[in-house]
């Protein structure tokens, strides 16, 4: 998947030179959102997005942003549910071949409907196709709407379609939804939504070795999302160096062992895998939550916690094999 990041750097490319005008590399179907979460609904038109780039032979592409939109139109923070690295994985394995990152700012934003087609759609990305969803409408007053879209279509010899929208129990899918049930512990809702379980990603760091010590070595990592569930510990499927492993992780600050100076731990994700052991420094880990066993709380002493670690193996072999 190339990755195209900034209006600046899509000016400098001539797709058709780069190419051969004839490649469907040098042509693009188009598919412009936040895709916050890539949930069930954005794979659903990711998927339309790739039929009809296969139909127009024409290059998968999504124009996505680097910042929320809401911070600068709502101002207010948002916290992603899918980190910009994780975002940018999702994309590809669902088949789109291009991503141009833009920095959503006031510029962006004022760019009205005929000039953002005329430099971003038609001049940069020679789109064939621009595929819409149900809500979809940018530019400058929200002004680039399906109708508007349509005739710029006709003008410039694009076709305009717009995508299925999904729902789960009669509701649309929003990634406010899927935020408050994650956060909630909700798991199942979550999933439902999101078309996979709740995930963590984020690359193995070191750790002070104290689950080696225990007899149950993890991978130590910081996730990039800020939208977690409550701390706890849960069986825990890992995709990692390309397979998916079972296992079992701790979320939270790890109670039973105080920092140097006796403060409480900066929470962390400990993950064990089951039957399995090997370096995994500075790999990246996909950490999806299936399941919750229990609180995190803190035990008497480390016999203690290898005790309840050994349950908690226990518990999570039973969900794996129901």
């Amino acid at each position: 998947m190339r990755l195209i990041e900034g209006l600046a750097a899509l000016d400098r490319i001539d797709l058709a030179a780069n190419h051969g005008d004839s490649a469907i590399e040098s042509r693009s179907a188009v598919l412009v959102g936040v895709f916050d979460g890539v949930h069930l609904g954005h794979q659903r038109l990711l998927f339309e997005l790739v039929e009809l780039g296969s139909a127009t032979r024409s290059l998968p592409t999504v124009i996505t942003f680097r910042n929320h939109p809401d911070e600068l139109l709502r101002g207010r923070s948002v916290d992603w549910i899918v980190s910009l690295p994780h975002r940018l994985r999702l994309l590809r394995r669902a088949g789109i071949g291009r991503v141009l990152l833009l920095e959503f700012d006031a510029a962006l934003r004022d760019l009205d409907p005929a000039a953002f087609t005329e430099r971003v759609l038609v001049r940069g990305l020679r789109t064939q196709a621009l595929l819409l969803g149900h809500d979809a409408a940018f530019g400058r007053h929200r002004a680039g709407t399906r109708d508007a879209l349509e005739a710029l279509g006709r003008e410039h010899g694009f076709l305009v379609r717009e995508g299925t929208r999904v729902s789960v129990d009669g509701q649309p899918i929003s990634s406010t939804a899927i935020r408050a049930a994650i956060r909630a512990g909700d798991l199942a809702l979550a999933h439902r939504m999101l078309g996979r379980w709740p995930q963590a990603f984020g690359e193995v760091v070191h750790g002070d070795g104290r689950g080696r010590e225990l007899g149950f070595p993890t991978a130590n990592i910081v996730p990039q999302s800020l939208v977690l569930p409550p701390a706890g510990v849960y069986a825990v499927e890992v995709l990692v160096l390309g397979e998916t492993r079972p296992g079992v992780a701790n979320l939270g600050s790890c109670p039973t062992f105080s920092t140097a100076d006796g403060g409480p731990r900066a929470p962390r994700l400990e993950v064990h895998l089951l039957d399995f052991d090997a370096d995994l420094y500075g790999k990246p880990l996909e950490v999806s939550f299936l399941a919750r066993l229990r609180d995190e709380r803190r035990f008497a002493d480390a016999a203690a916690l290898r005790a309840q670690i050994a349950r908690d193996l226990a518990a999570a072999r039973d969900v794996f094999r129901s």
